[in-house]
C-alpha cells in the first residue's frame, strides 16, 4: 500500500481493453465526460485473441497468449466501474499513447493499492527489462515480485500456462439452432462493447460464444447513414453513455428470445434492475412491437416505464402529444351477456342497462380473403354473391370458436379506444372481452384464427394487452396454426337452400326421415322465421315454426330499394327479440315436416327441449294456427294458449272471453269408444303409462331392430356426449336398448326417461348412446293417462295403501280404456278388465273416494261410483273402518250425509 500523490488525477474505469490497459474517464464539464487511454507502464500484457477485420483482405482471427483473458479480468474485477487516482508518467511520440500508473483507493483509509504491482504479483504480467533505470526503486520492486511470483509458479509461469488459452467462437453457423437449444436459459455473460443503448456485444460464459444482443422489445436513438456520413439521431450519445456506465464489461446474464439474421434478441438479467425498463423511463428509448412479441416477461413493467417518460415528455417525448379519448371512465369497464357473433373480431354484448353493443376486439384483424397473384378479389364466387363467413379461410373457425365460447355467456368488457368513423366504416367500440379469466382475442390469435393489427408507433389507440396478442401470434406463426399454416385451408362447400324450391325438394326426404336434426340459428327474421344451418347436410335453409302465427316484426330499408320500411304488427318486434334471445347461434334440434311453395321448410324447434312454438305461445307472442291440431303438440300449444290468455299477457291483454250468444247445448249422454292398451308404469298420483296395443307389433319389431343394430355394431364408450333433451338410446338393466330422453345431468350419471314405456333411470354416461336417425320418427309409445272419477284420500298413509293397491292391480296388464274428460289437457280415464271397472271397484272396496263430478252426461256413471262409495261406508271397509272421516267436509261443501 501507497500514499498517493497529491497531483494525482481522478477518474472511473470505463473499460478493461487488455491486462495493461484500461479506458478512464474524467469529470464530465458541461458535455460527454472526458476519455482516455492509459498504459500500465514498465509491463507487457498477454495479447487477447482478435476477431478478423471483414473489411481487410487477407485478415485472420488470432487466439489469446497464455493467461491473457485471466490478466484482463483480473483489472476487469478489481478496476471496473470504480473510482481511482492515476499518473502520467511518460507519453509515446507520434501515437499519444500515455504511460503510467493507477492507484485503488483503500475504503476507510488514505493509502492506496498500486495495481502495476499486484498484476505482477500474481504472475500475470511481464516486467520489461529494457530501458529500466536500476536507480529506480518501483521498478527494481517490479522485478523483484515477477521473480517471487516464478518461484511461486503463479500464473502464466505455471507449468500448465499453455492451457489457459480460450476456444472462441466468433460467429454462431446456426443461430436458430442455437437460439433453440439455449431457449429460457439464464447465460452468464461479460458486456464487451455497446454500440447504441440497446444493442451490445457480449461473451457468453463459460463458452465464449461472441455474439451482438438487441434489446428485447426497445429501440434507442441510433446511428443512420446518409451517404458517406454517419449521423446520430437525438440522444444518441446520452442513451448509448447511459447503458455503458451502467453495463460495460459488467457480470450480466443474458436471456435469448429470438434471432434476427445473425444478431440475437434478448433480457439482459442485472441485479441492479432492467436496463430497458430504465431506458424508457428515463425517455432514452421507445417500446417496439415486433420486439416486444418475443419477450418473455415484463410487457407491463415496459408500458408502464414508456408511460411515465411520456406524461413527463422526456427527452425523446419532448414534443408527444397523447391520443384524444372520448370514452367516460366509469363506462369503460362492465360485465354483459354476449348474445351474438357478428364475425371473428366483433359481437353484441348486453350491457348491464339493457342495451346491446356492438364490440370489436381490440387492435385485432380478422381473416380476410387474400388474392393470388394476377388475379382481383371480387364478391362473387361460382357466379353468385359471396358469403364471408363460408368462403373466407378460417372466418367460420374463427366465428364458431367465439360462438361455442361466449354465446349466452357473461363476460368482463374493458373498452380500450373507439375508432372514428372513417373511409365508409362507421364507428366502432373497440374493447378487450375476458371470459373465465381468457382474453378472447388472445385465444383467437394462438390459434391462428386471426391476427394482430400493428399500429403506428405514437398510436396510443391499440389493446391494453397488445404485448400479449404479439406473443400470441408469434407462437401461432412458430406452430403454424390456421391463417400461419402452409397447407390448403379448409373449403366449406354449403348448399344455400333460400329461396330455391327446387334443392330444397331435393333435400326435404333426408330432413324428414332423419327426425330430430342438429341445427345452428344463423339469422333471426321475425319471432317464427330464422335461417339455421344444418352441419351434417352442410346446407342453409330457412325455417319457418309449424303450429303457430306469429305477428310480423318491423321491416327497415335495406338500401338497395328492394325492402320499404314496414310497420311491424303489434308484438312482432317483442317476439322477434324474443326469439333471439332464445335461440339466435344456439345449437338448436329441428324436426322438418313440409315445406312451402318458396323452398322454406317447415317444422318444430328444440333448445335445451323445449319446444319454441309452445315457448312463443306460453309468452303470449303467438296464437296457435289451425294446422296444428294434427300435430302431436296440439295440447302443449292449447294448454299455452289457455294460460296465457288467462294471464293476459302481451297480445292477450285484452283478450275477453266470448259471451254465449246461444245456449250451449251439453252433452247428454257418455261416449264410450273403448281402447285395448297395456299399462307399462304407475305413478303415485292415480296416473299412469300405457301403450296402446294396436301399435304393440311395430314397437316390438322396432326394439327388436335397434338391439340388433346397436348389440352388433356396439358404440365406442365415450363417444357420444349426452345432452339435456337428446333423444338417444339407453341401455336398461336387462342389457337390451331402449329409446330414452335425457332428462337431467349430474355428473358421470344421467337420469332418462324411457319414451317408450314410462319409467324413469339414472345410468352412467357408458350405458348411453346415439340413437340411429331411422329410430326417430317413431312416435313415442308411453302416454301418460290419470284415473276418472276416484281420488286418493289426504292422509299419506291410506293414500300410500290406495296407490299401491291400484299399481298392483294394473302393472303390465291389459286393459279397455275409455277417455272420460280432460283436465288442464290431461285425459282422465276409466280402465275395463272384462266387466270390471277398476275405478269403481277401487272405490267399493274403500280404497280410494269418489270423486265429484258434476257434468250432466256423466251423472248416471257418478250415482255408480256413490252407490259404490255408500256400501263401503256403511261396511266400514278399509279407509271406512273407523266411520265417516268425510262428514265435516261434507257438510261444509253442501254434500249430504248418511
Amino acid at each position: 500500500m501507497e500514499k498517493p500523490a497529491p497531483n494525482m488525477i481522478r477518474g472511473i474505469v470505463k473499460q478493461v481493453l487488455s491486462g495493461d490497459s484500461v479506458i478512464v474517464r474524467g469529470q464530465p464539464r458541461g458535455g460527454p465526460p472526458p476519455e482516455r487511454q492509459l498504459c500500465l507502464s514498465n509491463i507487457n500484457a498477454p495479447k487477447l485473441a482478435r476477431k478478423a477485420n471483414p473489411n481487410v483482405e487477407g485478415s485472420q482471427s488470432t487466439r489469446d497468449e497464455p493467461f491473457a483473458w485471466e490478466a484482463r479480468e483480473y483489472l476487469r474485477t478489481k478496476l471496473i466501474g470504480k473510482e481511482v487516482l492515476f499518473s502520467i508518467e511518460y507519453q509515446v511520440p507520434g501515437t499519444g499513447r500515455e504511460y503510467g500508473c493507477i492507484y485503488l483507493p483503500k475504503p476507510g483509509s488514505e493509502e492506496c493499492e498500486n495495481i502495476t504491482e499486484s498484476i505482477v504479483a500474481e504472475g500475470l504480467v511481464e516486467v520489461r527489462r529494457g530501458g529500466i533505470r536500476p536507480s529506480s526503486d518501483g521498478q527494481t520492486k517490479l522485478i523483484d515480485l515477477e521473480e517471487l511470483a516464478k518461484t511461486q509458479n503463479k500464473g502464466k509461469w505455471a507449468p500448465d500456462a499453455n492451457e489457459h488459452v480460450r476456444d472462441i467462437t466468433w460467429t454462431i453457423d446456426d443461430p436458430r439452432q442455437f437460439l433453440d437449444d439455449h431457449m429460457g436459459k439464464e447465460i452468464p455473460a461479460i458486456i464487451e462493447h455497446v454500440r447504441d443503448g440497446c444493442t451490445v456485444r457480449v461473451f457468453l460464459l463459460p463458452t465464449f460464444h461472441h455474439l451482438t444482443l438487441m434489446l428485447s422489445g426497445v429501440k434507442c436513438p441510433m446511428l443512420r447513414r446518409e451517404g458517406d456520413k454517419e449521423v446520430s439521431e437525438p440522444y444518441y450519445d446520452e442513451a448509448k453513455f447511459f447503458t455503458e456506465s451502467r453495463l460495460l464489461q459488467r457480470e450480466i446474464k443474458v436471456l435469448l428470445e429470438s434471432v434476427s439474421n445473425q444478431n440475437f434478441i434478448g433480457t439482459i438479467i442485472h441485479p441492479a434492475g432492467n436496463i430497458s425498463e430504465l431506458l424508457l423511463r428515463e425517455g432514452f428509448a421507445r417500446c417496439v412491437d415486433w420486439s416486444m412479441a418475443v419477450l418473455t416477461k415484463g410487457h407491463d413493467k415496459l408500458r408502464a416505464a414508456e408511460k411515465f417518460a411520456k406524461e413527463k415528455r422526456l427527452r425523446i417525448w419532448k414534443d408527444y402529444s397523447p391520443s384524444k379519448t372520448n370514452i367516460d371512465i366509469k363506462d369503460r369497464e362492465f360485465t354483459g351477456k354476449v348474445v351474438e357473433i357478428v364475425n371473428a373480431d366483433a359481437m353484441v354484448v348486453r350491457h348491464p342497462n339493457g342495451k346491446d353493443m356492438k364490440i370489436h376486439l381490440s387492435s385485432l384483424r380478422p381473416p380476410r380473403l387474400q388474392a393470388k397473384e394476377d388475379e382481383e378479389i371480387i364478391p362473387v364466387k361460382d357466379g353468385k354473391r359471396m358469403r364471408p363467413l363460408y368462403d373466407i379461410p378460417y372466418m367460420f373457425e374463427a366465428r364458431e370458436f367465439m360462438r361455442k365460447k361466449l354465446v349466452g355467456n357473461k363476460v368482463q368488457v374493458n373498452i380500450d379506444y373507439i375508432k372514428q368513423a372513417s373511409d365508409g366504416f362507421p364507428e366502432r367500440t373497440c374493447a378487450t372481452v375476458m371470459s373465465g379469466g381468457i382474453n378472447m382475442a388472445e385465444a383467437l390469435v394462438s390459434k391462428g384464427f386471426a391476427t394482430v393489427l400493428r399500429h403506428r408507433q405514437d398510436d396510443d389507440q391499440r389493446s391494453s394487452h397488445y404485448d400479449e396478442l404479439l406473443a400470441a401470434e408469434t407462437r401461432a406463426i412458430k406452430n403454424s396454426k390456421g391463417l400461419h399454416n402452409k397447407k390448403e385451408p379448409p373449403i366449406h362447400r354449403v348448399a344455400d337452400l333460400s329461396g330455391d324450391s327446387a334443392k330444397s325438394r331435393q333435400f326435404l326426404p333426408f330432413l324428414q326421415r332423419a327426425g330430430r336434426s342438429r341445427a345452428i340459428v344463423e339469422f333471426v327474421a321475425s319471432g317464427s322465421r330464422l335461417r339455421i344451418y344444418l352441419p351434417k347436410e352442410t346446407c342453409l335453409a330457412t325455417f319457418l315454426l309449424a303450429g303457430i302465427s306469429c305477428p310480423r316484426a318491423a321491416r327497415i330499408n335495406t338500401g338497395q330499394g328492394v325492402i320499404n320500411n314496414m310497420e311491424g304488427e303489434p308484438f312482432g318486434n317483442e317476439a322477434l327479440q324474443f326469439t333471439k334471445d332464445l335461440v339466435l347461434q344456439q345449437e338448436v334440434e329441428v324436426e322438418v315436416e313440409s315445406m312451402d311453395k318458396a323452398g322454406n321448410f317447415i317444422g318444430w324447434m328444440f333448445v335445451d327441449g323445449k319446444n319454441l312454438s309452445v315457448a312463443l305461445v306460453e309468452a303470449g307472442l303467438s296464437s296457435i294456427h289451425f294446422t296444428a291440431e294434427k300435430s302431436n303438440f296440439y295440447h302443449a300449444l292449447q294448454y299455452a294458449e289457455e294460460n296465457a290468455k288467462q294471464q293476459k299477457l302481451k297480445m292477450w291483454a285484452n283478450y275477453e272471453e266470448p259471451k254465449a250468444v246461444v245456449a250451449v247445448v251439453e252433452e247428454s249422454e257418455r261416449k264410450c269408444n273403448y281402447k285395448k292398451v297395456v299399462i307399462t308404469e304407475v305413478k303415485e298420483n292415480l296416473a299412469f303409462y300405457a301403450q296402446h296395443a294396436e301399435t304393440g307389433p311395430q314397437l316390438e319389431q322396432l326394439m327388436t331392430d335397434l338391439h340388433t343394430e346397436l348389440s352388433s355394431n356396439p358404440p365406442l364408450p365415450g363417444s357420444y356426449t349426452p345432452r339435456k333433451g337428446d333423444l338417444c338410446a339407453a341401455q336398461f338393466v336387462d342389457g337390451s336398448w331402449y329409446r330414452a330422453k335425457i332428462e337431467a345431468i349430474k355428473g358421470k350419471q344421467v337420469s332418462v326417461f324411457y319414451v317408450d314405456y314410462g319409467n324413469r333411470e339414472v345410468v352412467p354416461f357408458g350405458k348411453l348412446c346415439l340413437l340411429p336417425p331411422r329410430f326417430h320418427s317413431f312416435q313415442p309409445q308411453a302416454k301418460e293417462y290419470f284415473m276418472a272419477f276416484i281420488q286418493l284420500p289426504k292422509d299419506p298413509d291410506q293414500a300410500t295403501d290406495g296407490s299401491d293397491e291400484f299399481q298392483k292391480r294394473v302393472i303390465n296388464q291389459q286393459f279397455l280404456l275409455n277417455v272420460e274428460y280432460k283436465n288442464q289437457g290431461m285425459e282422465h280415464v276409466t280402465l275395463m278388465l272384462d266387466t270390471v271397472d277398476v275405478g269403481k271397484a277401487l272405490v267399493q272396496e274403500g280404497l280410494v273416494l269418489c270423486e265429484k263430478r258434476r257434468e250432466k252426461r256423466l251423472l248416471k256413471i257418478m250415482e255408480e261410483y256413490q252407490k259404490s262409495q255408500d256400501a263401503a261406508r256403511k261396511a266400514r271397509l278399509n279407509l271406512w273402518r273407523y266411520g265417516d272421516f268425510t262428514e265435516d267436509d261434507a257438510r261444509e261443501f253442501g254434500y249430504p250425509t248418511n
